[in-house]
């Protein structure tokens, strides 16, 4: 790609950047976009719609920027929980990292590759026409001693990583540990989940787990909710959030939009009372299907809950039976954590939902290969003139040429891009896992190597990288940065569903690792082809104390990451003893674990009323 290509694409993304800026300023303002930009501000009563013009609204600003900035972590921590800080803390070294390398790549290794004329010298009088390629390491010649400097570089960024990985992860350990000790109790410290139940023939799976828990836990076993099969039930209750989200809409529309026509023959009838009627059916339909339920709808699983953090960390970590596949016990998520649509609780079923998935992953990133493919065509002009012939005299015409090696590769792959997470999410779904946090993370790490595959090794493969520069400097993407950096996309717009005090951070840090020993790789490679093989040499040693690194990192913090200590436990569990407050905490962790779509729903038919819940069982 040449550098006009690239200049071009900086124009073009530079001119967007202002756009989407100058719209957002507008749009945010606007009243009827406040469910969308301040949803968490109108919940909380601490904004109010304001109907009267005000021209204000149509002129752009930038204060809010300013406002977002001074809110401190202290603030998201107490708003918006632990997770909130880490994903920022993720932003700031992710740019801190960028910004190092940036600066040691820009002011250091360009003038030395610009230097180089292993390609050829670079023409400064016709610096646009001139080819990405002569502004890399490649220009530099081999056995030059100029290959140093990136030898240098190498290992000084190396370093600077490495350092702030192990203070992060230090940070957020005893952030996790600190926040832990400050909480309130939550249901998901006292309580497991156990899968695998066996049950004797004329016995339930709720006979079972009391039998076992008050024989081998009897000092600290408290109650247990076995989990039911309701896919039938979440499809009614729906069913009739859909319905009554209908009759919202109604109630502010004009009266005579409210009478419509039932089909295509149909009289007109009123709609409020139309859908309310379906409603009370719906209604009726799930109260059938609750006093339906019988043992044959149990699954072999429950949350069992304890009298103590401490003796819910010993159930978890004991094996509870001689068979493994049997009283199988994992830690369990918040109760709002838990996803409850697809609950696998067969060992034998989780194993093959995960097997399907490898494959069904493997499948995608072999099919994404397509488009990686056609995207790099786009980056060479004379391929592109191979494979389109019809197009040979419009890509002659400088400012087309420019956009379309320099602008829509990007784009395209970008385009491609934004259907791979919600693929991803759906497969971790499938999987068995009873969590949103669970499938989020493992979503995250499919993403993660289905990037590093595609994005890098695919298009090394397959070219020339280097047309992914323009990626890196698209000015499209700074605000995309700084809308998930500012501190106001969780004091406005996001209540937090689920906390996992940080647990993402792991994730983070082996993707890290993993860059860094792939960037030796490259170097050792890179060195051996410019015929500086002592560099090579003198390379190896850092992905071994890379690793080394890692695995310190691995003794040393993620336990902290996987479960609290005895320790900590045991204090916390003395803190509470005498509160009076734990007897009522008690109470409600009985039932804390009940299947949303078992609780009772109720709506009112009543047009002055809709603005109280119609169903209990939100989020279901």
């Amino acid at each position: 790609m040449l550098v006009s290509a690239l200049l071009t694409s900086l124009g073009i993304n530079s001119g967007l950047c202002v756009l989407f800026f100058i719209l957002y300023s507008i749009l945010r303002k606007q009243p009827i976009n406040y469910e969308v930009y301040v949803p968490r501000l109108l919940a909380e009563g601490n904004s109010k719609r304001r109907s009267h013009f005000n021209l204000e609204r149509l002129i752009p600003s930038t204060g809010w920027i300013t406002r977002a900035w001074k809110l401190s972590e202290e603030d998201i921590l107490s708003s918006s929980g632990l997770d909130a800080v880490v994903f920022m803390r993720v932003i700031t070294f992710s740019l801190r990292v960028f910004s190092f390398a940036g600066i040691i790549g820009v002011f250091v290794l360009l003038p030395v590759n610009c230097k180089g004329t292993q390609l050829h010298e670079i023409d400064f009088a016709d610096l646009s026409n001139n080819s990405l390629d002569v502004f890399t390491i490649s220009n530099v010649n081999s056995g030059s001693k100029w290959l140093w400097i990136h030898f240098s570089a190498v290992y000084v960024v190396t370093i600077f990583v490495c350092c702030l990985l192990y203070y992060e992860y230090r940070y957020i350990s005893l952030k996790r540990i600190a926040y832990f000790y400050s909480s309130k109790p939550q249901p998901h410290q006292f309580t497991i989940l156990v899968r695998g139940i066996p049950v004797s023939v004329g016995s339930s799976v709720s006979e079972s787990v009391e039998s076992f828990f008050t024989e081998f836990h009897p000092t600290t076993y408290l109650s247990h909710m076995v989990v039911h099969r309701t896919s039938k039930l979440r499809s009614l209750i729906n069913e009739a959030k859909t319905l009554y989200k209908r009759l919202l809409h109604l109630q502010l529309e004009p009266p005579q939009q409210k009478y419509r026509r039932v089909g295509l023959f149909g009289e007109k009838v009123d709609l409020v009372d139309h859908y309310g009627k379906r409603l009370e059916d719906i209604e009726q339909n799930v109260r059938l299907e609750q006093s339906d339920l019988s043992l044959a709808d149990e699954t072999r699983a429950a949350f069992v809950s304890f009298k103590s953090r401490y003796g819910a960390a010993v159930a978890f970590h004991l094996q509870q039976s001689i068979n493994p596949t049997q009283w199988v016990t994992e830690e369990a998520p918040e109760p709002d954590d838990v996803y409850w649509p697809f609950f696998s609780s067969s060992f034998m079923r989780r194993w093959i939902s995960k097997l399907v998935v490898v494959v069904a992953c493997i499948l995608l990133t072999i099919l994404f290969l397509v488009p990686v493919v056609v995207v790099q065509g786009l980056t060479n002009l004379s391929q592109l003139e191979i494979w389109f012939p019809f197009l040979k005299s419009i890509l002659t015409i400088t400012f087309v040429s420019q956009v379309i090696t320099g602008y829509l590769p990007s784009l395209i792959l970008l385009l491609f891009l934004k259907i791979v997470p919600p693929i991803m999410e759906f497969l971790s779904s499938i999987q068995g896992y009873i969590s949103h946090s669970d499938i989020e993370k493992s979503a995250c790490n499919k993403v993660l190597w289905f990037t590093i595959w595609n994005i890098f090794f695919a298009t090394v493969f397959s070219g020339s990288v280097l047309y992914q520069v323009s990626i890196f400097l698209e000015p499209k993407n700074i605000p995309a940065k700084l809308a998930v950096a500012v501190p106001a996309q969780f004091m406005n717009v996001y209540m937090p569903k689920y906390e996992t005090a940080g647990k993402f951070w792991p994730i983070v840090h082996n993707s890290m690792i993993f860059s860094l020993v792939l960037m030796h790789a490259i170097a050792i490679g890179i060195f051996t082809l410019k015929k500086l093989s002592m560099a090579s040499t003198l390379v190896f040693p850092l992905p071994v104390l890379t690793l080394l690194f890692n695995e310190y990192c691995r003794k040393r913090f993620l336990p902290i990451f996987i479960a609290y200590s005895a320790e900590v436990l045991i204090k916390k569990d003395r803190e509470e003893a005498n509160d009076p407050a734990m007897a009522e905490f008690f109470d409600k962790l009985v039932t804390a674990y009940q299947d949303p779509t078992l609780m009772p729903i109720q709506y009112s038919a009543n047009a002055d009323s809709l603005n109280s819940p119609l169903i209990s069982s939100a989020d279901v």
